[in-house]
């Protein structure tokens, strides 16, 4: 009896070390796929050093069968072994975004791995270009903020910058990062945005990100400078305290409801971005009617404005190249704040040019 008890126990553990050292996963070789209209390319499908064969069809599904193409559609695991690869074709046959999936006739083997994201852009040049363009623009928005950080440290006064400007601006741009941060990192709101927009892209990307947050760094540094330099009687007006408290009461239900999961994440999301636009058409105002008042751009750098519209038209350019190079113009609407916030910028941008070089020229501007 011994005997036997004790070979049954040898029996159970060379089974269990025998299903250890087995693999029944597969993977390729990249799930990044970028090819250009027309153009074909060959990737991999891969088993492990331990794969063992399995009664199982592999099939494979292309979200969009009119972006590419692919030269099979199943595999049967019993004819693979270890170490093996089987190739497939991707064709590039329409503009756009795709995916490539698997799944398995019964469900044995593991393909979670098996997957590709493929894009098929116009000109692969394009695509450089417009990353460049990006940074740049990201550069010019962001070394924005300096000029005018600079214009009250060395005046040690902010007599001539608006409050309500910055009121506005901090609470936009805090919103502003949240929407990118959120459509960028967080893998829900991605699969949401990628269900609604099945055919685009992500229109948020890191120079984005590090616009956004940069700036709530850098108008939190110039609202800290109208605490400690010379600012006579100037104070954030009644009106942009009721429009900030407006816009906070908004977002508070916002984040109630989507908690609540009456809206989506990512639809609370675009209400951020929303608010965003809408004190992006109105954070100037405050600014241009106190120019106009005082008959001067004193002490608001045109520095700061010729670097911005810089970054807005360089922005929207961007955004313009990718939707043609990708056939994809639903990516501009999928992302309204940040061709809503080029446009209008570029707009304020060249009435303050106005105001400074042309109808308050003669005025003393003390920049140096």
């Amino acid at each position: 009896m011994h005997f036997k008890a004790g070979a049954a126990v040898a029996l159970i553990v060379l089974s269990l070390a025998s299903f250890c050292i087995c693999d029944i996963s597969l993977t390729v070789n990249s799930h990044d796929v970028g090819l250009k209209l027309n153009e074909s390319e060959t990737f991999l499908i891969l088993t492990g050093s331990n794969f063992t064969s399995v009664n199982d069809t592999l099939h494979i599904i292309i979200q969009h069968t009119d972006i590419v193409s692919i030269n099979l559609t199943s595999i049967e695991l019993n004819w693979l072994g270890p170490n093996e690869s089987v190739p497939i074709e991707i064709k590039a046959l329409g503009l756009g975004r795709t995916d490539i999936y698997s799944n398995t006739s019964n469900t044995l083997a593991n393909v979670d791995e098996v997957y590709f994201r493929v894009t098929v852009h116009r000109e692969p040049w394009l695509d450089i270009f417009s990353t460049t363009i990006g940074w740049i623009y990201f550069l010019a928005w962001s070394v924005s903020f300096y000029p005018q950080v600079y214009i009250n440290w060395k005046r040690r006064s902010v007599i001539g910058l608006n409050f309500d400007f910055l009121a506005l601006n901090i609470a936009g741009f805090i919103l502003y990062s949240i929407f990118n941060l959120g459509l960028y990192y967080i893998p829900e709101i991605k699969k949401e945005y990628s269900e609604r927009y099945p055919r685009g892209l992500n229109p948020v990307q890191v120079n984005d990100i590090f616009f956004a947050v940069h700036a709530v760094i850098l108008t939190s540094v110039t609202i800290g400078q109208c605490v400690l330099y010379e600012r006579a009687e100037q104070r954030v007006s009644t009106t942009a305290r009721i429009i900030l408290g407006f816009f906070g009461v908004f977002i508070a239900i916002s984040i109630v409801l989507s908690g609540c999961d009456v809206i989506h994440w990512i639809d609370f999301l675009y209400y951020c971005s929303y608010v965003k636009l809408t004190i992006t058409l109105i954070k100037y105002i405050p600014q241009a009617f106190m120019n106009y008042r005082r008959q001067s751009t004193s002490g608001w750098s045109i520095g700061n404005i010729l670097l911005d519209f810089t970054g807005g038209t360089l922005s929207m350019l961007q955004m313009i190249l990718n939707a043609y190079n990708y056939d994809d113009w639903a990516s501009i609407f999928g992302d309204p704040t940040k061709f809503g916030l080029g446009l209008f910028s570029v707009a304020f941008d060249i009435f303050f040019m106005i105001q400074h070089y042309v109808l308050y020229k003669h005025s003393k501007y003390e920049e140096n």
